[in-house]
């Protein structure tokens, strides 16, 4: 990991929300740089793009989700890798890699590099990890414990609807599906299960069911 660029990036998550801290952003790190390996990616690319990803998804929060992270990101982006001596064309590339890695974005990713940011950061959003981020981001906003019962399509994000059980209809389940890479796709299949079982138990216990 550059040690300038991420110095000045850790810094900007001072106050952040647990379910997209800095904690997230190295975990998201790992993996790009296990799957970028894997697919011959170019790795000064893709650490960088991984370290800067989130850098404005406070701002989005904030924004009550009305800002896009990725895009406001990838402009954020460019003032800081120019501050850290990046050159225009491996920030382009960058910046790319960040506009693309969002799953609620029509901006494809049209790199390896981008490729390999987008599985990365999906892989944190599912599995055991991928659960404790949903509960954490429902307990940021106030959202209930549990609403299997509610009509999902009616519910709307940052209210109390907003469950972890929400995401998961909405999103998770249909992350492995939506993966890029090769060892993206291996990986997403067995935090895939354990999700669907995971939330199948939290149902019947909610209901009082062993």
């Amino acid at each position: 990991m550059d040690l300038l660029l991420s110095r000045k990036v850790k810094e900007m998550f001072t106050g952040s929300k647990g379910s997209h801290d800095w904690e997230h952003t190295e975990r998201v790190y790992k993996l790009a740089v296990h799957i970028g390996e894997k697919e011959g990616a170019d790795m000064e690319i893709v650490k960088a793009a991984a370290v800067l990803h989130d850098i404005a998804r406070q701002a989005e929060d904030e924004s009550g989700g009305r800002l896009c992270h990725a895009r406001e990101g990838a402009v954020a982006a460019e003032k800081i890798l120019r501050e850290t001596g990046y050159g225009a064309d491996d920030i382009a590339r960058i910046k790319h890699c960040i506009e693309a890695h969002r799953f609620r974005n029509s901006k494809e990713p049209e790199t390896t590099e981008a490729r390999v940011l987008f599985d990365a950061d999906k892989l944190d959003s599912i599995g055991a990890v991928g659960i404790g981020r949903a509960f954490l981001f429902a307990g940021e906003i106030g959202a209930k414990l549990h609403n299997s019962g509610a009509d999902i399509e009616k519910t709307k994000p940052y209210t109390e609807e907003d469950t972890a059980y929400r995401e998961f209809i909405v999103k998770l389940r249909k992350v492995k599906d939506r993966m890029l890479t090769k060892e993206g796709k291996r990986l997403a299949e067995e935090r895939h299960k354990f999700m669907e079982e995971f939330f199948a138990r939290l149902d019947k216990e909610v209901n009082g069911v062993e």
